[in-house]
């Protein structure tokens, strides 16, 4: 029995989770910074995602249109949210009428974002564990002959 592909779909998923905990986190990190590198407003970001045939498994089922589709970061777009104008005429960056902008990012979406990465990884690690349970149980099956 050929258990690599549970692994794979398992492994992707968690990538894909783990990158968008981190996007979160940026955002999270980023939301009282007044300007970026390059002098900007930063803009949350999000993970943009597709899903793809896992390679191999599709000609194994010879067309079986129940062939496993791993999910694939793709991309990280920004989104356009208003800025947060807080009234700070001494700060550097304030403008005329002593406002500064902030990123529009909303700590509550971004912690629930954390939080539902956080529980897909979970999920996609208790997948690879018992797809590994099941191989070693079919091992000492095997083996008791």
């Amino acid at each position: 029995m050929d258990y690599q592909a549970s692994f794979a779909i398992g492994a992707a998923g968690m990538a894909v989770e783990k990158m968008r905990a981190d996007i979160a986190s940026l955002n999270l990190a980023n939301a009282s910074t007044t300007r970026t590198a390059d002098g900007r407003l930063y803009r949350a970001a999000r993970l943009l995602t597709t899903s793809a045939p896992l390679s191999g498994f599709a000609a194994f089922m010879e067309g079986d249109t129940l062939a496993p589709l791993l999910p694939q970061a793709v991309g990280v777009t920004t989104i356009d949210t208003p800025p947060r104008l807080l009234h700070e005429p001494g700060h550097p960056h304030a403008d005329e009428r002593g406002f500064v902008a902030y990123p529009g990012i909303d700590s509550l979406t971004e912690t629930v974002n954390i939080m539902t990465a956080t529980r897909n990884y979970e999920a996609n690690l208790l997948s690879i564990s018992a797809a590994r349970t099941m191989a070693l149980k079919t091992l000492e099956i095997g083996g008791s002959r």
